[in-house]
């Protein structure tokens, strides 16, 4: 519900579009590297929990597990175009080495995840730690930093949401 309000220098008025859950039922992809499975598996954990918690059935989520980061967006990519998915949540760990590989793997994964998001208009969500240490991934994945797979699978729902509330010609519905 989007309601008037007034924020910022002057109080010009703003028409907020809140956040805001889906209606219906969606079918969600979950694409999630078994490098650092360890890890990426807590993340796994935490995101069907949040889907299940809000209304999601686990009939409808697609669950695919890839090598490692690198290969996320090729995997959301055909997530997205050979299945009914409206969302891919992309869940992974790439922890800082000795090279500049993590520089490289990290960068790519963001930069395509970030392409097939806008080529596909669906949202796809980027739930890949990058951490210097193990022990901060794990803070990620469900220690006292709370569980990034959880916190990724809402923004998940609240993407979804509100571009129910945006239909294509920019005017709300």
């Amino acid at each position: 519900m989007s309601n008037p309000t007034n924020r910022g220098k002057g109080d010009l008025p703003v028409k907020e579009l809140n956040l805001a859950l889906p209606a219906a039922a969606r079918k969600v992809g979950v694409v999630a590297a078994r490098f650092n499975h360890f890890i990426t598996e807590q993340l796994v954990e935490g995101a069907l929990d949040a889907l299940a918690r809000n209304g999601v059935d686990g009939d409808q989520v697609l669950l695919a597990w890839v090598p490692g980061a690198f290969e996320l967006p090729l995997a959301a990519e055909r997530m997205l175009s050979c299945t009914d998915c409206d969302a891919v949540i992309a869940l992974g760990a790439v922890i800082r080495g000795g090279t500049p590989h993590f520089d490289f793997v990290a960068g790519e994964c963001a930069r395509g995840l970030s392409r097939v998001a806008l080529d596909s208009a669906k949202p796809v969500i980027l739930g890949v730690l990058t951490t210097d240490t193990i022990e901060q991934a794990m803070e990620r994945a469900g220690g006292e930093d709370g569980n990034k797979g959880f916190d990724a699978a809402m923004a998940a729902l609240h993407m979804l949401g509100l571009l129910d509330r945006l239909n294509p010609s920019g005017q709300e519905p």
